[in-house]
């Protein structure tokens, strides 16, 4: 068993057994136990609710994709950010939200009201609240994406993506425990390998769920696809039900059926795109939020990555890896091309995505050398990041010293989208059968054109100024304590040979997370077609767009995606147990 997933499987019941069994009438039923699910849970139940949770996979998934994650929240004015001298505020985040989302559609009315609301939770309030909880951040706000290089564009102005010290892991299991607790006490109960099929609606009423029991399968680690074999039917009767069933990313069929050509290009075939989240994301409990009268919007909404790689040990079916890039890695395109200003590592992620299948192949590449990879390369994911995820100050120090770290190490060696060389001429040639092996069609690179890129590039890196759009944004980072210190490598030539080997990593598109879903109102209510709430049928996470059926509207700040869980399933689980107690009287 991998270190991966002996810690998935430790993860799924930390000193706690099932709960006793016995009859349990639920206020509330939540679909899905992801993060937003999980979160809407435990405020219910803490409010008085009865709530039973519904989950077509088994324990050891509890969490859903938030386990997985690197644990990147998006925060307002912090502490962290002003030790840093970091200037922050509600104001400029608002600016930067609504300059990223651009809402442009009749039906952004209620994405734009929850981008509000949710702007107010992230300034000071999401941070209280974790920290309640017992969740930490370390004292380093980073920089995911930087934007499109405009002031009213896409981008963050300033750091703002806080990583949880634990990552992923952490966020789930400061929501969990007491979850586990509330099922000893008898006012929570999970059933796991449920997989629900319909909403139930009487007389214009939400009256429950049912569907179909799925063959056990406790054995599976965290994230494996499980087995769809049914053993039987339920039904659960409750006159409130939350549809958090997660996003499209893992069902590339329905990601398709989605893809916005006219904005991103077309779609890459399936093959030759990687899948950032398991299988079990794939937008089921969306259709049938539509089929009970929920209305859906803005379904052509999305969020995946340019700088995805296939998993050298992988989890799910396509398991993919996004890199998460310092500004120093030179970006070509398939034919070897440098991709134009202002499209360089950790800038812009739906131009880059639009620039790369605009020049009719799915993939790019980034160049680099060992000094470059070492500083500035950070692999999303919790299981990438041990150091940070078993909360390690040993492991931490390590990584930020040693040059070059151990999985990064690791895809070096077994990564197939990974080449290195110690020459530019066997850098190409690599590149080159790496391209071939994949599509026999792919272009040939061509050595002489690349040194002279790297060549013209490299004078730029002498001094603190330059013309060079890259040199310049490098320069400019390193002002930043955090990314001098952690993120961004001085610079330096790349055909010094003193910073070798020369790495090149071939880049595909990685599926991640959807941008729109089921209409909501404030409450967390699925809205009609007509815009009147559905009688006892809430919606949170990813099946919601994260509130309101696509709060980020075009474009996403890195950092929102779990805290858009934990806010929408704070906000439905609150309102469906007072809805519970007004029913009760």
């Amino acid at each position: 068993m991998t270190d991966k997933t002996s810690s998935a499987k430790a993860s799924a019941a930390p000193g706690f057994g099932p709960a006793p069994a016995c009859d349990f009438a639920p206020d509330v039923i939540v679909v899905g136990a992801g993060l937003a699910g999980m979160v809407a849970a435990f405020e219910a139940q803490k409010a008085g609710a009865r709530v039973l949770v519904v989950d077509q996979e088994n324990a050891a998934n509890r969490g859903g994709q938030a386990f997985w994650s690197l644990g990147g929240l998006f925060l307002i004015d912090t502490p962290e950010q002003r030790r840093l001298g970091i200037h922050d505020s509600l104001e400029l985040a608002r600016h930067d939200w609504f300059g990223s989302a651009g809402f442009d559609r009749a039906e952004d009315h209620w994405p734009r009201r929850w981008a509000e609301a949710y702007l107010e939770f992230a300034h000071h309030k999401k941070r209280a609240y974790l920290r309640e909880l017992g969740l930490r951040t370390i004292p380093m706000a980073g920089w995911a994406e930087r934007g499109d290089s405009t002031a009213d564009g896409h981008g963050n102005s300033v750091p703002r993506f806080h990583v949880t010290w634990g990552t992923g892991p952490e966020v789930v299991r400061v929501f969990d425990e007491p979850l586990r607790a509330a099922e000893q006490q008898g006012t929570v109960r999970f059933e796991h390998r449920r997989r629900v099929d319909q909403v139930i609606v009487e007389g214009g009423q939400v009256a429950g769920v049912r569907g179909a029991k799925l063959i056990e399968c406790d054995e599976l680690e965290r994230g494996v696809a499980s087995p769809r074999e049914e053993t039987g039917t339920f039904e659960y009767r409750a006159p409130a039900v939350l549809i958090a069933t997660g996003g499209v990313g893992g069902n590339l069929e329905a990601v398709r059926r989605c893809w916005p050509e006219d904005r991103l290009g077309p779609m890459p075939a399936d093959d030759q795109m990687v899948v950032g989240v398991p299988a079990h994301v794939d937008g089921r409990g969306i259709e049938i939020a539509e089929a009970a009268g929920a209305h859906l919007v803005n379904r052509d909404r999305m969020w995946h990555y340019t700088e995805g790689m296939m998993n050298w040990d992988p989890i799910w079916p396509g398991h993919g890896i996004r890199i998460i890039p310092g500004p120093s890695a030179m970006w070509f395109d398939a034919e070897g091309e440098r991709l134009p200003v202002p499209l360089i590592p950790g800038a812009d992620t739906v131009k880059t995505m639009t620039h790369i299948l605009a020049t009719g192949h799915t993939y790019s590449w980034f160049v680099l050398d060992k000094t470059i990879v070492g500083k500035e390369f950070l692999f999303s994911g919790s299981e990438q990041n041990p150091d940070l995820t078993d909360k390690d100050l040993r492991k931490l120090v390590g990584k930020l010293t040693s040059g070059v770290d151990e999985p990064i190490r690791k895809f070096m060696d077994n990564g197939e989208d990974w080449v290195v060389a110690d020459t530019l001429e066997e850098l190409v040639a690599g590149m080159n059968a790496t391209a071939r092996e994949a599509d026999p069609q792919a272009p040939e690179l061509d050595v002489e054109r690349l040194r002279a890129q790297f060549e013209a590039r490299d004078t730029q890196m002498a001094n603190n100024f330059a013309k060079d759009y890259q040199a310049n944004v490098v320069n400019a980072t390193r002002r930043y304590l955090g990314d001098k210190f952690a993120r961004t490598a001085a610079p330096h030539r790349l055909l010094d040979p003193g910073h070798g080997p020369l790495i090149a990593v071939r880049l595909r598109l990685l599926t991640r997370k959807t941008l729109g879903g089921i209409e909501t109102d404030l409450e967390g209510r699925a809205l009609t077609l007509g815009g009147e709430p559905l009688p006892g049928l809430y919606a949170a996470g990813e099946a919601s767009g994260f509130g309101g059926g696509g709060m980020h509207g075009n474009n996403a700040l890195e950092g929102t995606f779990l805290g858009g869980c934990i806010f929408s399933g704070l906000t439905a689980g609150r309102a469906m147990a007072e809805a519970a107690r007004e029913a009760r009287g």
